[in-house]
């Protein structure tokens, strides 16, 4: 690594190459974002042909984002399996408590390390950061029930430090977006269906293809709740923005009303406040 990036980091670097080779062989879950991707090459880097990837292939996952993980891989040179996310297996994925993510990451770890086993890998090791902590996510319960390694988080590498690095790297992920499962968009206690995570990706692909990087569509029924980041708003609203194409685009996918969140793009939005059972159902606390 070169010496343009700081010394703290660096033996965070260190650090992660150490894990990895102490780790002998690993297959990486990896979805092609920024922190699976440096995962990734790292991993390549430390263990040569003793790492391979393992891509869901999945309802909740957009497809361009699993035609950028097939191409990432093929890129790093490293032996790819997909396997079907069979969702459908795990009902309490569907019904979207705010346990949702435990049983998603349950399900697919359980088939993952199977798959890692059965091809003679020591351990299924994931992309989650140092900054994971700090948001809702039961998913990480899973991991460690699975007892899947995190070696990012292992050695305190942050997701800005992991931008640096994967730039440093020549890695053309250093600057994704953040990326979350279509399900995310979706509130607590409203069942997940087909019909939902296709209008809500093909609504994002939208908002891609004008040119928007930092967004979420929320899924409130009728409603869509567009969050955009602080830099992308006011061209948003100036006039001759994309208001009419965007209002088109989402009323033909299913939505009535299209609305702008004024508090802007944030991860976990659908983790703002507490949640409680009444009368069988997921709602928040008032």
């Amino acid at each position: 690594m070169n010496k343009t990036i700081n010394a703290v980091t660096l033996k965070k670097y260190d650090k992660l190459i150490e894990i990895l080779k102490e780790l002998n062989s690993v297959a990486v879950a990896f979805s092609g974002g920024v922190d699976s991707s440096f995962l990734l090459h790292t991993a390549k880097e430390a263990l040569g042909e003793k790492v391979m990837a393992i891509t869901v292939i999945a309802s909740m996952v957009p497809e361009q984002e699993q035609q950028r993980a097939v191409q990432m891989a093929k890129e790093t040179g490293v032996y790819h399996r997909l396997m079907p996310g069979n969702e459908e297996a795990e009902p309490r994925i569907a019904e979207n408590s705010p346990e949702r993510c435990y049983y998603c990451k349950r399900h697919l770890f359980t088939m993952m390390k199977a798959m890692t086993e059965e091809e003679g890998f020591a351990y299924l090791v994931d992309g989650t950061n140092a900054d994971d902590a700090s948001d809702y996510r039961p998913g990480r319960k899973a991991l460690k029930e699975l007892q899947i390694r995190s070696p990012l988080e292992e050695a305190g590498l942050t997701k800005d430090e992991i931008r640096q690095l994967s730039k440093e790297a020549g890695l053309s992920t250093w600057n994704l977006p953040a990326m979350a499962c279509l399900a995310s968009r979706i509130p607590y206690g409203t069942q997940i269906t087909a019909e939902k995570l296709r209008r809500i990706e093909s609504c994002e692909a939208f908002l891609l293809e004008l040119g928007y990087r930092e967004f979420r569509v929320r899924d409130h029924g009728e409603v869509a709740r567009i969050e955009l980041g602080y830099s992308e708003m006011p061209g948003f609203l100036r006039s001759g923005g994309h208001q009419e194409e965007i209002i088109r685009h989402f009323k033909v996918a299913g939505f009535k009303y299209i609305s702008l969140d004024l508090e802007g793009y944030r991860t976990g939005s659908m983790n703002e406040g507490k949640w409680k059972v009444e009368s069988g159902k997921w709602k928040v606390e008032s």
